[in-house]
């Protein structure tokens, strides 16, 4: 085996998950790796960017989606809730709710510690009697929440329609964890994003500015980073696929030319046209979005959309589960 080439010991320092992950993930036919590891702080940097693209509809159309329904949020959910946010980002969003819902406590989650520490700071500033509780972790499995609001009801949000960058499996399993965290008799106010024409689709994950792209590819910086990978950025580039078969857009990145490479000092290689499969963004009918809820473990309760029905935003309850309908 050749040695890794590795500076001031990064690669041993990285998170054993990443590692396993990418190892197992270019070993694959054809090759994946899992969307988590774009966020690093590059990574959740460009993201913010993202969202502020005019191709990219869905922030701003969900956005508007929470200013017109969080008060009817509020007045089903009640207030007084602990709003656990999964995957909070720099929570642009989760002031819109906050405002409506007057929680007793805000938990936001997030992978990206460095990230989220920053912009829970800017939120606990923006609401200086809120009691603002940080857990740095990834929300895919159930997690503990901080002590101070073990006994208080909650409210899951979830933005964004992450929930779509999952297999359905996945994102199944999700839900029910997210279930398992926040506990029976919680509600989930979570974005999913609607199927619509192909054009808007692939526009608003392939921009004309190149942000979109420059986020896929800085998932091969990371890896080059912290694993002493010596795989050469120039020869690869970014693809957003309407996969209709599936109802989703993948994101690739794809070679363009023949290639070698060591990840930790294991040789790798790919022919032009090779891609590794970075990331799903699934799109839902409004049956698809239900029954997927449904499946996780929660029962919607509200649901509002905006005047074109490109993106809806649910409210459900995780009720006791049932024998029988």
């Amino acid at each position: 085996m050749l040695k890794p080439e590795i500076e001031d010991g990064q690669a041993s320092l990285a998170d054993p998950a990443f590692r396993n992950d990418v190892l197992r993930g270019f070993g694959l036919r054809p090759r994946a790796i899992p969307a988590r590891w774009f966020y690093d702080r590059r990574g959740s940097e460009l993201f913010e960017k993202i969202t502020d693209l005019p191709e990219y509809y869905p922030t701003r159309t969900e956005t508007a989606i929470l200013r017109a329904c969080c008060g009817d949020v509020a007045r089903i959910a009640g207030k007084g809730r602990a709003v656990v946010e999964f995957g909070s980002g720099s929570s642009t969003k989760t002031p819109i709710l906050l405002e409506a819902v007057d929680p007793a406590a805000y938990v936001p989650i997030d992978i990206s510690g460095d990230f989220l520490r920053e912009s829970s700071a800017v939120l606990a500033n923006a609401f200086p009697a809120l009691s603002v509780l940080p857990v740095e972790a990834d929300f895919m499995h159930p997690i503990a929440l901080p002590a101070q609001v073990a006994d208080t009801p909650k409210l899951g949000f979830f933005p964004g329609s992450t929930i779509g960058n999952m297999i359905p499996h996945s994102s199944t399993d999700l839900l029910r964890a997210m279930k398992k965290s926040l506990g029976e008799g919680a509600m989930l106010l979570i974005g999913m994003d609607r199927i619509k024409d192909q054009a808007t689709l692939e526009a608003a994950y392939d921009d004309a500015q190149g942000v979109t792209a420059a986020f896929n590819l800085n998932l091969l910086e990371r890896i080059n980073r912290e694993l002493g990978a010596t795989i050469p950025l120039d020869a690869f580039r970014h693809r957003a696929i309407w996969n209709d078969d599936r109802a989703r857009i993948e994101m690739h990145l794809e070679a363009t030319r023949d290639v070698t490479f060591t990840i930790e000092g294991r040789p790798f290689d790919m022919a032009a046209g090779e891609t590794i499969h970075t990331e799903n963004s699934h799109k839902f009918g409004a049956r698809d979005a239900r029954i997927l809820l449904r499946a996780g473990g929660w029962t919607p309760v509200g649901e509002w959309t905006d005047p074109e029905g490109r993106f809806a935003v649910i409210l459900a309850e995780a009720q006791p589960a049932r024998l029988a309908p």
